[in-house]
């Protein structure tokens, strides 16, 4: 073998054993997975929410909210949702139940709220009542409002105290929002189940500061959820080319967005801010580069359905086109794996039902609901 083709050989080899490794090192379980359509037909679903008698609750983004019976059948759209504006990014978004459901039947959702300036997210409440919301009050509204079909957020997630965490947008042209406090754009909020304001929020004293405010710095979180074991709020927020991320929400901390950032302007590629860290920016515990999975809705896992995924967290990838399976010790990620690549389909939300299997929204005109069996 002449120097030459030893050059050439050589790489070529250390890659070829290297890619072999990797196939024999590759988890198998996720090739054990059965997906399950559970409800079709849906057109641009957001979120997802399980009713105590079996029943789901799905949002839609053109403005619809829908119960999916046992069978998989779609219910006609609830009646008694106030006006949405459902352009581009915004609409219909995130749903949840308030804690004590049961007994209240009170239903929270998410959406883009059109007004005389132009639009910004809002939170709603109401009471399930048959085929209609009733009482229905809007609890909380991102200000200031202005024309912007973009960064809407929106997720909803309860504390474990009972107060609500809402993750927002800072609406695509505003970005500078992100790092000001008397502004919701580029925020989450933490508000009480009928829209007051903690007392013990970390800018309740403090002057010029909007006293929902619960953490800054954020660029557009679709995804949230509370952890399992500390409680804490975790959330993914999406980068612009590059950048996406994952974070542990911390109380009155700074996240970053624009200032400090692995993501690049679009097209162009340039350096967005000042860097990738600085002392006094929460730094994320992990981050996408130099592509976009533009993460979306995730959850924790805390049931055995999996052999050895409980503890594991779930992100969906719109982008990406996958749920993306991270494993975790205590707060770093160990290591990532893709999911139902091979089904081509946006992910919008993941979600662990009742029963303890994950379940899958898509992202489409005509988009399923799944269930993840094995």
């Amino acid at each position: 073998m002449s120097p030459a083709q030893r050059d050439i050989t050589m790489p070529t080899l250390r890659f070829a054993l290297l890619f072999l490794a990797s196939l024999i090192a590759a988890p198998a379980l996720a090739l054990d997975l059965k997906p399950v359509t559970v409800a079709r037909g849906l057109q641009h679903p957001w979120g997802l929410a399980f009713l105590p008698d079996g029943r789901l609750l799905v949002t839609e983004r053109p403005g619809r909210m829908r119960i999916v019976a046992r069978d998989g059948s779609l219910g006609a759209p609830l009646a008694g949702l106030p006006p949405v504006d459902a352009r581009n990014q915004g609409g219909l978004l995130d749903v949840s139940l308030h804690p004590a459901f049961a007994t209240n039947r009170l239903v929270y959702w998410t959406y883009a709220e059109p007004g005389d300036k132009g639009n910004s997210t809002a939170v709603a409440r109401g009471r399930l009542d048959g085929d209609r919301l009733s009482d229905v009050q809007v609890i909380f509204r991102q200000a200031p409002k202005f024309e912007s079909t973009l960064h809407f957020g929106s997720r909803l997630v309860w504390a474990r105290d009972g107060r609500l965490f809402v993750g927002l947008g800072e609406r695509g042209w505003r970005k500078d929002d992100a790092q000001t406090l008397n502004n919701h754009h580029g925020k989450i909020i933490r508000i009480e189940d009928d829209g007051r304001v903690p007392s013990d929020n970390p800018y309740v004293s403090q002057p010029g500061a909007l006293p929902e405010i619960w953490s800054i710095g954020h660029r557009n979180i679709q995804g949230a959820a509370l952890h399992p074991v500390t409680g804490e709020l975790w959330a993914t927020d999406h980068g612009p080319q590059g950048g996406d991320e994952l974070n542990r929400v911390v109380r009155g901390g700074n996240h970053g967005w624009p200032l400090i950032t692995h993501g690049r302007n679009y097209g162009t590629g340039t350096v967005i801010g000042e860097g990738t860290e600085r002392a006094d920016i929460v730094p994320s515990l992990k981050h996408w580069v130099p592509v976009s999975i533009a993460p979306s809705g995730m959850a924790f896992l805390t049931s055995d359905r999996y052999p050895g995924w409980k503890g594991n967290l779930f992100i969906g990838a719109l982008r990406g086109m996958a749920l993306i399976r991270l494993e975790l010790d205590g707060n770093q990620v160990k290591s990532e794996e893709k999911l139902l690549t091979l089904m081509n389909v946006r992910v919008r939300d993941v979600r662990q039902g009742p029963d303890g299997w994950l379940y899958v929204v898509t992202d489409s005109a005509d988009a399923q609901i799944l269930r993840l069996e094995r």
